[in-house]
Parts: C-alpha cells; sequence; structure tokens
C-alpha cells in the first residue's frame, strides 16, 4: 500500500527539492579534486582500459573514413563517450549481460573483440555471427555476455529488466547493465521497464548515456526536468549522476551500482553526463542544429586525455608508449578491414537454413527463385554470384540447368 502523510491544506510539489548532485573525482589535468579517493585500480587494469579507449576511437576515426569512402554502408561513433561506455564495463564481471543501444563498442572491445570480429560485422562477410542480416555496428557476442543491437530505440531496456529479473530467479549473483541514451529515456518502454524492476526486484543497472543531443533534438528539448535522474524515485530506485567523462567516477559509481543490484537485488539507475562529438551517425550532419564552438568546450574534456595524464601523473604512461599505441592500432585496423573486404558474403542458404529445423518447401522454392535471379543478373548481384558459382565469372549468365541443381 502507498504510504502517505496526511496535509490540510493544498500543498503542490514540483520536484524541485530532488536536485542530483554529479559525482566527479578526476579532473582533466588528472588530478584528483580535492576531498576526492581514486577508486582501487591496479596498473594492468588501468591499462587495460585505457588500451580498450584509444582502440575504440581508432577503430570510429578509420571507419567512418572507411564509410566515406564508400567501403561501409553505415558507421556509428562512440566519440567522447569512451570513458562512460568502457568505465561502466570495466566494473562488471565478464559474465554479467550487457545490452546495448548502438554505439556501446567500446564495452565489446574491453572485453576482447576483436578488430577481426568488428570487420566481419560491418561488412556482412561470411564470418559475421549475424550473416548479414543486421545492419552495421549491430554486434553481438554470446561468448562475451553481450546482447545483439536491435535498430528500434529502448527495446533493449525492457529486455534488460526481464533477462535480470531471469538472473535473480537463478540466483547467478549477477546482473544486466543496460546502456541507451537520453532519448531512449523518452520512449514508453523505459518507463515500463524501470517499473517493472523496481515492482520485481531485478539486479539491472540502467546506465543513461546523456550525451546533450538525441539525433538533432537537444536535451533541453526532450524535458522540462532536471535531467533523467530524477526519474528514478518514481520508481524508488537508488540512483546517481556521474561525470560521464570521468573514468574512475565511472568506474567507482558503477562497482556500487553492481554491488547493490546483485547483494540486494535492486536495479540501479546511473546517469553518465557526457557529450557526442561525433555527428549521431554517417548520415547525420550535426553542424545544421549545434556550433563548432560547442563542440570545442567538449573536445577539451575528452575523456580520453583525462585518464591519459591521470596515468602519466601515476608513473604509468609517456609519450613514446602513446605513439606506439596509436601506430599499432591503426596498422592493425587498415590490414583487418582489407582482410574483411576479400571475404566472400554468407551463402544464400543461410538465409533460410537456421529459420526452421528444416527446411520448409515453401522456403526452398523461394531460394532456389532467388539463385536463378542472381544468376540471370549476376552484374547487379556480384558478390552473390561468384558465391553461388566460383568459376562463373560475374557478367557470365549461368545455364537453368545449372539453377535447378541448386547452385552446385
Amino acid at each position: 500500500m502507498t504510504k502517505t502523510q496526511d496535509i490540510h491544506s493544498p500543498e503542490f510539489l514540483r520536484g524541485d527539492e530532488f536536485s542530483i548532485p554529479t559525482f566527479r573525482l578526476l579532473k582533466q589535468d588528472g588530478s584528483l579534486y580535492e576531498g576526492a579517493q581514486a577508486p582501487e585500480l591496479p596498473r594492468e587494469l588501468a591499462l587495460r582500459i585505457y588500451h580498450s579507449m584509444v582502440a575504440t576511437r581508432v577503430l570510429d576515426e578509420r571507419m567512418l573514413a572507411a564509410q566515406r569512402q564508400g567501403r561501409l554502408s553505415f558507421y556509428m561513433q562512440c566519440i567522447g563517450e569512451e570513458a562512460a561506455v568502457i568505465g561502466a564495463t570495466a566494473a562488471l564481471d565478464d559474465a554479467d549481460m550487457i545490452m546495448a543501444q548502438y554505439r556501446e563498442q567500446g564495452a565489446l572491445v574491453y572485453r576482447g573483440f576483436s578488430y577481426d570480429e568488428f570487420m566481419n560485422q560491418l561488412f556482412g562477410n561470411e564470418l559475421d555471427y549475424g550473416k548479414g542480416r543486421q545492419m552495421p555496428v549491430h554486434y553481438g557476442s554470446r561468448k562475451l555476455h553481450y546482447m545483439t543491437i536491435s535498430s528500434p530505440l529502448a527495446t533493449q531496456i525492457p529486455q534488460a529488466a526481464g533477462y535480470a529479473y531471469g538472473q535473480k530467479l537463478a540466483d547467478e549473483a549477477l546482473c544486466t547493465l543496460c546502456f541507451f541514451g537520453e532519448g531512449a529515456a523518452s520512449e514508453g518502454d523505459f518507463h515500463a521497464a524501470l517499473n517493472m524492476a523496481a515492482v520485481h526486484e531485478a539486479p539491472v543497472i540502467f546506465f543513461c548515456r546523456n550525451n546533450g543531443y538525441a539525433i538533432s533534438t537537444p536535451s533541453i528539448e526532450q524535458f522540462a526536468a532536471d535531467g533523467v535522474a530524477p526519474r528514478a524515485f518514481g520508481y524508488r530506485m537508488h540512483v546517481i549522476r556521474v561525470d560521464g567523462n570521468d573514468i574512475l567516477a565511472v568506474l567507482a559509481a558503477t562497482r556500487e551500482a553492481r554491488r547493490i543490484a546483485v547483494e540486494q537485488n535492486k536495479p540501479v539507475m546511473i546517469e553518465a553526463m557526457s557529450y557526442r562529438l561525433a555527428a549521431h551517425s554517417s548520415s547525420d550532419d550535426p553542424s545544421g542544429y549545434r556550433s563548432k564552438k560547442e563542440e570545442e568546450v567538449w573536445r577539451e574534456k575528452d575523456p580520453i586525455l583525462r585518464m591519459q595524464h591521470w596515468l602519466i601523473d601515476q608513473g604509468w604512461w609517456n609519450d613514446d608508449e602513446e605513439k606506439a599505441l596509436q601506430e599499432s592500432l591503426r596498422r592493425e585496423v587498415l590490414e583487418t578491414m582489407k582482410r574483411a573486404e576479400k571475404r566472400p558474403p554468407p551463402p544464400l542458404e543461410s538465409l533460410v537454413s537456421d529459420v526452421y529445423a528444416d527446411v520448409t518447401p515453401a522456403l526452398q522454392q523461394q531460394l532456389d527463385q532467388l539463385k536463378r535471379h542472381v544468376r540471370q543478373y549476376p552484374d547487379a548481384y556480384p558478390k552473390g554470384a561468384r558465391s553461388l558459382d566460383p568459376d562463373v565469372a560475374a557478367g557470365h549468365d549461368a545455364s537453368d540447368n545449372d539453377a535447378s541443381q541448386g547452385g552446385k
């Protein structure tokens, strides 16, 4: 039953009394704020986190360039939000589930997803785990406990609440972390998920990357309240707001959030205040809705530089190591991309081979029709034609007799 306190004259509340501070530990120059204490972070783990941040940045810069060259159809960058994504991931158990939106490739980098695995998905080749069925940047990895990305906004939020409830029932001592942007928090799925998680006491961390824009819509036009964090009070949920560019603060906040989620079976919300330095996607031009001056202010708050300064202050990093890392990663990205581009697409049979346990006659008929069509117009489907008949050059019509034999 709802607990209330009686009053005898009308008093309306606006929620202004809920002023949520921002948790910060690390200044941009790499020093700690007065009174702040860094979380336990051994050198090896710190360098793993930093390497993951730089590797994500290098991947993003190179793949956007590839998209501009016409080698890739679409791309979305994590630039400016690496600390929020990787800092949160580093605070988890590697067996905790991550449900992401579409800008969290850094979480996969940290958990060991290789550049080859990224490239195979981006180019949709025969080694792509999704068999070429998804848009680029829709990654997924069962072995790394990273749920495959869905294009529709906010679908992962209620899924995370349900998955975490399953973890609780299984008594696994694990949690689910769900990434989403502040724009996704305007979807109805967000509220349904938070209510479900609170009522059923699911061990889930709702991690909102408040990066300032939902595509071209600034936060000020999305909601009148003080960001997303105060909404947690409506569901009686633990909540913290953190500087999303401060790797130490994100790490410390998420560690404590995980402790609450796992030990108490309680949902937690984290709102990480950051900025999307890149465009929303390769199809977006941010110059139409924000100024270069605004972007430059946030470039000076670059989360990678902030951590780099801290590492140097610890005596754990130097300029020579930075140069060697950058050169090594750029070379690896280019070499991996060239390999992925040369790999053939998934075989056409994969379109139907795992839809049912046994391919139905109707699906087989459609597949045979598709093969005949590709053979009839090989110039329009050069990769498909070569995958059907490697010995037949694209542009040369294959016989109907070959098509009737299923492309063998």
